[in-house]
């Protein structure tokens, strides 16, 4: 009689936490409109590449209706100032780079134009010895990596 209750016990608990589990959504987090066929991903060019470096003026959190919270900064040159586009916060908020104001970059990225005005998106920060690759030589987001491997 033990035995009969332990087992009728043990599938009522296992009928129990098949329906929780079946209950809760599943929410796909995507990129945040980051991905590679987002405006940003569609406006880096590899044929424009350059590097710039500079001292940090100032860095943004920006939010866009559609999009998850984005990075920009600002890179104040011996030739110019320029806003620079990094990627998705919650990217570069896991990464174990820290940028502050005032930090001497040196950044390698797509000089575009946006909204009429230059602009770089970034594919690499260096700084100092440390280098933070958000892009491949194609443009590719690395947060967007999982998405170019299924597809294979």
């Amino acid at each position: 009689m033990r035995v009969l209750g332990t087992v009728i016990a043990a599938a009522l608990l296992l009928a129990f936490v098949t329906v929780a589990a079946e209950a809760r959504p599943f929410k796909r987090r995507g990129a945040g409109g980051w991905g590679p066929g987002d405006a940003w991903g569609r406006l880096y060019d590899a044929d424009t590449v350059e590097k710039v470096a500079g001292t940090i003026e100032k860095i943004v959190i920006v939010k866009k209706k559609g999009r998850s919270e984005g990075v920009h900064l600002t890179l104040k040159t011996e030739t110019e100032t320029i806003p620079v586009h990094l990627g998705p916060a919650w990217y570069l908020e896991n990464q174990e780079l820290t940028l502050d104001v005032g930090d001497a970059v040196e950044i390698r990225g797509s000089r575009v134009t946006y909204a009429g005005k230059p602009a770089i998106i970034a594919a690499e920060i260096h700084f100092g010895e440390d280098v933070l690759v958000l892009r491949d030589e194609d443009g590719f987001p690395r947060w967007a990596g999982w998405r170019r491997h299924r597809s294979r």
